[in-house]
């Protein structure tokens, strides 16, 4: 029963191509419908069909069809579409135009001419589809009106105003705390350091030292030596002589280089309290000096 159905179905196909075969058309032609030549305007679509006779033994060579593009112009084909038979025969090329023209007035424009090519026996032929004019119209009219405000384009409105004022609360209070921020980073960094030099035992004995005249007299000359004589107490952490500069110097190492002044700065004090030194022994330039690189050593010792 399958093998009668299956000779049944062979014998009906064979007799369908014979039919279409019969049926075909002996001369190559082309018919275009009219599509509506007006009432277009920009972004509109422009649909054209073409109904093809194709006699049999021509094929259809492909790089004769209309290529999708034309980027630029202002009429644009979007879409190709090519309908065959079931034996695979052309039957039906459909063509979509897109419409990129905003004219001022109305234009005519032309769907352009096509021509395709068959290639097969008994000759190569060549169909012509002739061109098609189509109207565009403009989107509004040149001139509305004359009345007031539908004449010439007028400006834009201004956009409408944003409430910032949470914004700028914000803002205001970022901008504080970054102030805060600042003004602490100051202080820790560089008000503290500054303020620590400035009391340090040998900062405050420079300033001391500083605000004496150029020859001080003995009174003054002798608040010079004990200003010196407590910064070292101080930087020492007990009352130091001079057996004592050894171990202060192992314990500071910043003030090795002045050892040989220390020495002698013992020396020079005990000249003045003890040995009743004369006004002027004593070097006063020196003096402030050894205070000076004292109290250099004391910050890079810090």
């Amino acid at each position: 029963m399958t093998r009668y159905a299956f000779r049944l179905a062979t014998l009906l196909l064979a007799l369908c191509l014979g039919a279409a075969a019969g049926a075909a058309p002996q001369t190559l032609s082309a018919h275009s419908d009219a599509p509506r030549a007006f009432g277009y305007t920009v972004g509109d679509v422009v649909s054209r069909r073409i109904a093809l006779q194709v006699p049999a033994g021509l094929r259809l060579d492909a790089d004769s069809l209309p290529q999708v593009g034309g980027r630029g112009r202002a009429i644009e084909l979007r879409r190709v579409e090519l309908r065959r038979s079931l034996a695979g025969v052309p039957e039906e090329l459909r063509l979509d135009y897109q419409v990129f023209l905003a004219p001022r007035e109305l234009r005519v424009l032309e769907l352009p001419v096509i021509e395709l090519r068959f290639d097969g026996s008994p000759r190569p032929q060549t169909v012509r589809i002739d061109a098609w004019p189509v109207t565009v119209a403009p989107l509004t009219p040149a001139d509305a009106s004359p009345r007031e405000g539908l004449g010439e384009m007028r400006p834009d409105r201004d956009p409408p105003p944003l409430d910032t004022s949470a914004l700028r609360t914000r803002l205001l209070a970022e901008g504080v705390i970054a102030v805060l921020l600042l003004a602490y980073l100051a202080h820790v960094y560089l008000g503290l350091p500054w303020l620590a030099r400035r009391r340090r035992p040998f900062g405050r004995a420079w300033d001391a030292l500083r605000a004496l005249p150029a020859a001080p007299d003995a009174a003054q000359r002798r608040a010079a030596f004990e200003r010196l004589h407590a910064a070292l107490n101080a930087s020492a952490g007990e009352v130091l002589f001079e057996p004592g500069v050894d171990r202060f110097i192992a314990q500071r190492p910043g003030f090795a280089p002045l050892r040989d002044e220390l020495l002698r700065f013992f020396a020079q004090s005990r000249a003045e309290f003890f040995a009743g030194a004369p006004t002027g022994v004593v070097d006063m330039h020196w003096l402030r000096t050894f205070c000076r690189r004292c109290r250099d050593a004391e910050r890079g010792a810090a």
